[in-house]
This record gives C-alpha cells, structure tokens and sequence, in this order.
C-alpha cells in the first residue's frame, strides 16, 4: 500500500524546493542506466511497502534553525541519481525532507558520472554522502567503463577495492562491467533490464507461454487421434471376434444337425432291419 504523505506548506516549498534546476540526465547512456537501476529497484522490493526507491529526487538531511532561515541560509541538498531508503513508506514525494521521514537518511545512492559533472562537484556529493549516512555508495564512469563502490565503517565511506562480482549487502544485487557496460543482477540472478527489454522479455514470455499452450493442445490431439485409433482397433477386433464367434457357432449348428440326421438315419436302420426289412430293397 502507498502511503499518501501531507503536502507541503508553502513556507516549505519555499525553503526546500522541490527542483533545484539541473537536468535528470546530460546524455541518453546516463538517462538509461538511471532509469535501468531504478527500474530494477523498484521491481526488486516491488513487495515491501517499506522500502522507498527514487531518482533525482533532492534530499534534504537537516531542517534550518529559524535563525538560518532569518539569515536566509540555503539548505544542505543534494539529488542522487537513484536513492533506497529502507524503512520508509514507498508514496509520491516532491523532496526528501528527512526531518519529516522518522529522520531515516537514505542507505544507498548511484551516480552515473557525466561529461557534465566536475571533480569538485563529485568531491562535494561524496562528502555531503559520507556525512549525512549514507551506508553504500556507487559511481560509474561510462565513458571508461569504471565503477566504484564505498562502504560505511563508523563514520567514513571505505572504498571497496574490488566491484567486478560485488554484492551489495544491503540490496543483495550483484555488479558487473565485463560487458563494457554497467549491469545488476537481482539476488535470483536475473539481470537489471531497460524498459525497451522489459518489454521485449515480456513479448517473448508471452510467445514462449502461447508456443506451450499451442503444444499442449497438439498434444491433447494427438492424445485423442491415438486413443481413437486404439478404440477403431479395439471395435474392429471386437467385430473380428464376433464374426469368428459367429462362424463358430454355425459350424457347431451345421455339426450337430448333421449329427443329429446322421442319428436319425441310423435309427431308422436299425428299426427297418428289426422288421426285416432290407434297406437295399427301398427303392
């Protein structure tokens, strides 16, 4: 279930913003690993109502002080490319305040590097993410195929010194690049798929489904002809046994009549000798 959140005031929206005015994306290789690994997400904790999945969403660690806010101080932000937060109700949200989210940070954040993006900039998101709790971080350079992982231990995000196979321990998904690209696997081994391969996989399951229905129903009628087949034998050996039954039965009809004329005649004889009668002399 969708939790439906309070929105917000206007003294809010005017203090957090909802956008900060960048772009989603600089290019359509980091829009389409963005969308993959959020897509992917989602469908991962598709069944928890309490694990919270966005991209380029702004997060908002720390509420201003009335005093900030008179000094007119900006507020520390910043927009991961895709964020989890677990322990928090999936829901529609313009921002992340986690002020009003049970003061729960956010456990994991991507980043899909862009020719757009500076060092500093970079240097700024990892610290604003090693301060504010983040517990799992990871970047990835298209352009050279480079990915890097941190992991929190007590207070610093630690580099992981190998990502080729990584699991990540609080999402359980598994990292590659050894196809020249960034690919996740869920825990069940099925990879992080676009929304153009979602649907051609769905396509394809529904041909492999209809293919089987279709097979099954061949083999329905197959079942059928040669079990027709078996009652056309069986009928013709019936009608078969009927008729040697029948021929059988005339045979011993004939025999006994003739039997029984054979018996007849004989009796007759032996009547006609018993008179003296000669039955050469019969004419």
């Amino acid at each position: 279930m969708v939790q439906q959140l309070s929105p917000l005031s206007l003294e809010d929206k005017f203090i957090y913003p909802d956008s900060d005015g960048k772009p989603l994306a600089d290019n359509t290789t980091q829009l389409r690993l963005i969308f993959t690994i959020k897509g992917g997400l989602d469908a991962l904790f598709k069944d928890r109502n309490d694990v919270f999945v966005a991209a380029d969403l702004l997060w908002y660690p720390v509420q201003l002080t009335k005093q900030q806010i008179l000094e007119q101080e900006e507020p520390e932000k910043q927009a991961p490319d895709v964020m989890v937060v677990l322990g928090r109700p999936k829901g529609d949200r313009g921002s992340y305040m986690q002020w009003k989210e049970d003061n729960i940070p956010p456990q994991v954040a991507f980043e899909i590097l862009s020719p757009g993006n500076k060092k500093k900039d970079m240097d700024t998101k990892f610290k604003f993410y090693q301060q504010h709790g983040i517990q799992e971080y990871y970047l990835y350079n298209p352009k050279k195929n480079r990915l890097q992982g941190w992991l929190r231990k007590g207070k610093k995000l630690e580099e992981i010194s190998r990502m080729e196979g990584w699991t990540s321990p609080l999402l359980g998904i598994k990292f590659s690049t050894s196809e020249e690209d960034l690919v996740l696997f869920h825990p069940t081994g099925e990879r992080f798929v676009d929304f153009v391969e979602a649907i051609e996989q769905r396509d394809r399951e529904r041909l492999e489904k209809e293919r089987e229905r279709l097979e099954k129903e061949r083999e329905k009628q197959r079942a059928s002809l040669a079990e027709n087949e078996r009652d056309r034998e069986r009928l013709e050996k019936n009608i078969e046994k009927q008729r040697a039954d029948l021929a059988e039965a005339e045979q011993r009809q004939t025999e006994a009549a003739l039997a029984e004329e054979k018996k007849k005649n004989k009796q007759l004889l032996d009547r006609l000798l018993q008179l003296g009668v000669d039955p050469k002399d019969i004419p």
